[in-house]
């Protein structure tokens, strides 16, 4: 139904301006057409005066056009449920019930989302009641309370009242107290039912397990993982480790009450293949949630065998420990280049190199360098091949270990190239570094006590325990501070600068490849009383950790990486691979593409860019849009090769059972829009109260006449007659 009418807005003072403009314009044409003896051309025109005057004096009163439309139809009385994955959480109490098991959010708010129960209301309203979760392509995986009570508006334009029934919970689009505030403004309350409980349910969860993409056949494997637990007490426990090839390994651990657990099992592939791995933790006598017991993660279990280069000025100690460490590892290839400064001749015998690899193919061979008490200068390393390391690092993934000495000679790389790459601050005036009679001790960092280089131990608190017993060093190399963008991981125990403690154990990511700076050279000393248990697990750890991004996926003449290795639905992928060319040099330029067949049997294809440098790096990303296996395909046209490779794609989970329920939401949902929060037993009382909220306001549709276009193009009109008239009849 429409309502018109015109209206002004006028006050005392242009109403008695423009009665007196009228009344003095119609006193002068009065006398003009008595003077003119009543002409007929004077009397038109001193109407067409007037008129003007008139027309005037009415816009000074602002005069409007108001058109009232009141809807036809019934109001709407919106029930809205949620049908989101969380409401399966089993927390609910029954209405009246005493002794009987909770039942599912689901299944408390299935009573109150029924036609018959709204029946009271139907003569006055009109009762929807839809679901809402998401607008995901599976929409029970989130809830978007937002866009629920949005659409809700736009839905329903003649909506009186909503009726929400939910948790709570949110994890999907704006916050709800943002569409509150828009219901508010249109006057229409909110009256929220609230279900489940506002106290987590007894629960263990595995919240993470992180095995690597591969593994080294006949190589222990540490893989961490995350267990949280819900439970009042102290939960002890035993995990489970189970291979899609019929092994089991387990390992006891106590979950601390209301609190998580970080720790890790160890595993030692023997088959060559791909793996699934499953870790589950069995279900406690008072858990209800069993769902997030257990996870599976694909991995791949390979014959590999990494590439170590030492470089060094003279057998100290901690090289020829670690040479020998390194050596004793079947999965590492090792090749020395002992300098001796000074001499004629370098260091000799099996596994060494009579000089530094000359060229980029023959250097691009090794996963790691490390780089000991060795500088600048006759004898030692030149400026060109310090720029071919940090080429190697930068464009092939590959790792850069740095093991100052007591010669100083870590100075003189920082007038190459490599000052880039170096993860800390040195400092000037002490070039010989630090030493002391008693012995020192290693601090790890919060980052340094999750990192799993530093895992010496697999419990957390064992670790640290080892850490802190570790036999001390007595020399240290002159750290001031550890670098913007660089992880401390382990500091000295009591010296410190004005920068704080001094940095002992720092990594840094370095284009594609990582940087490691051990500032002591008295790990070997690692080794009294446990032999090679410490000393080798640490550098074997170190090796691995940087070789694993390079040794992803690689064949005779590529090598694929991506990072992260195990994204996330919808989480940007970055694409790089290092390509040779048929001379097996590496290819600056080319066409090199990347198919890509997602789970869902569609295939992508993503050209990657040369990164314009010697290496052959070339780059490239993508977005997977879903969770699941994406099968890879490199090719190149220049060297007619390809490399197959597989990525895992995690779904993310944002519908989890057995979190509490979210009533202060539905609170503040319900306070902004002035409903309020209602138990699930008092609805039909609601009745009386929604009865009584008053019909939406009629939508008003105002046009301002006297300051419309139209309304001034026709007052210009009449005086341009006005004048034109004046002239003809000889007035002017």
């Amino acid at each position: 139904m429409i309502l018109a009418s015109l209206t002004f807005q006028w006050s005392v003072t242009s109403v008695a301006l423009g009665v007196t403009l009228a009344s003095i314009t119609a006193a002068l044409c009065l006398f003009s057409w008595r003077r003119s003896g009543y002409s007929r051309g004077t009397g038109l025109l001193e109407f067409i005066r007037f008129s003007i005057v008139a027309l005037v004096a009415i816009t000074l009163n602002q005069p409007e056009w108001l058109e009232s439309f009141q809807p036809n139809e019934q109001p709407t009385l919106l029930v809205l449920y949620d049908a989101s994955n969380s409401m399966q959480t089993q927390d609910a109490l029954p209405t009246g019930s005493v002794g009987q098991p909770p039942q599912t959010r689901a299944d408390a708010i299935r009573p109150l989302r029924q036609p018959e129960l709204w029946k009271p209301l139907s003569d006055q309203l009109n009762v929807v009641i839809e679901p809402f979760s998401s607008a995901l392509a599976t929409p029970n995986d989130a809830t978007d309370l937002h866009a629920a009570l949005t659409g809700a508006i736009s839905k329903h334009p003649n909506l009186r009242g909503l009726v929400v029934l939910s948790d709570g919970d949110w994890n999907l689009g704006d916050p709800p107290v943002q569409a509150a505030s828009q219901l508010r403004l249109k006057k229409i309350p909110a009256f929220v039912i609230g279900a489940g409980s506002e106290s987590r349910l007894p629960d263990i969860e595995l919240t993470r397990f992180d095995p690597p993409t591969f593994a080294v056949i006949s190589k222990p494997l540490r893989i961490p993982f995350v267990i949280r637990s819900a439970l009042p007490q102290d939960y002890d426990v035993t995990v489970s480790l189970k291979t899609s090839q019929g092994e089991n390994v387990t390992k006891q651990v106590r979950v601390p009450a209301m609190d998580q657990l970080e720790d890790a099992i160890l595993w030692k592939p023997n088959q060559i293949g791909n793996v699934e791995l499953t870790l589950s933790v069995p279900q406690h006598e008072n858990e209800l949630v069993i769902e997030n017991n257990q996870r599976t993660v694909p991995i791949a279990i390979r014959k590999e065998t990494l590439k170590v280069l030492l470089v060094e000025s003279t057998p100290r100690w901690e090289y020829r420990y670690l040479r020998n460490a390194l050596e004793r590892d079947p999965g590492v290839d090792v090749s020395c280049l002992l300098l001796h400064p000074g001499l004629s001749k370098v260091g000799g015998g099996k596994g060494y190199l009579s000089a530094f690899p000359g060229t980029l193919e023959e250097l691009s061979q090794y996963d790691v360098v490390c780089l000991g008490d060795v500088g600048v200068g006759n004898g030692e390393l030149t400026t060109e091949q310090c720029r071919m390391i940090k080429g190697l690092v930068q464009s092939q993934a590959s790792g850069l270990i740095l093991i100052p000495g007591i010669r100083g000679a870590q100075f003189s790389l920082l007038d190459t190239e490599l000052a880039e790459l170096y993860p800390v601050a040195l400092d000037y005036s002490q070039p010989k570094g630090w030493g002391s009679r008693v012995p020192s001790q290693f601090e790890l960092t919060e980052s340094g006590r999750r990192s799993l280089l530093t895992k010496l131990e697999d419990s957390e608190d064992e670790n640290a325990r080892v850490w802190a017993s570790l036999p001390g060093f007595q020399w240290h190399a002159p750290a001031l501070r550890a670098k913007a963008g660089t992880e401390v991981l382990a500091a000295h125990k009591t010296e410190s600068n004005r920068y704080g403690r001094i940095p002992l154990i720092v990594t840094r990511t370095y284009g594609t490849g990582k940087v490691l700076f051990m500032g002591t050279d008295g790990a070997w000393r690692w080794r009294e009383g446990v032999e090679d248990k410490y000393h080798y697990r640490f550098w074997g750890q170190v090796a691995r950790w940087m070789a694993y991004q390079r040794n992803i996926a690689r064949g005779e003449n590529m090598r694929l990486f991506f990072s992260p290795d195990r994204p996330e639905a919808n989480e940007v992928v970055t694409l790089n691979a290092n390509v040779m060319g048929a001379n097996g040099a590496p290819l600056q330029q080319g066409k090199v593409t990347l198919q890509i067949i997602g789970p869902n049997g569609q295939t992508e294809t993503v050209r990657l860019t040369a990164n314009d440098d010697e290496w052959g790096l070339f780059t490239g990303a993508f977005t997977p849009t879903e969770p699941g296996d994406y099968q890879l395909q490199l090719s190149c046209r220049e060297n007619n090769s390809t490399l197959n490779a597989s990525l895992a794609v995690q779904g993310v989970q944002r519908e989890q059972l057995g979190q509490p329920a979210r009533f202060d939401v539905l609170a503040e949902i319900a306070q902004v829009t002035q409903g309020r929060l209602v138990e699930s037993d008092e609805v039909e009382t609601l009745f009386a109260e929604i009865a009584t909220i008053p019909p939406p306001e009629a939508e008003i549709r105002r046009l301002r006449i006297w300051c419309h276009p139209l309304w001034g193009a026709f007052l210009v009109l009449l005086l341009g007659i006005f004048w034109t008239g004046r002239k003809m009849i000889g007035a002017v």
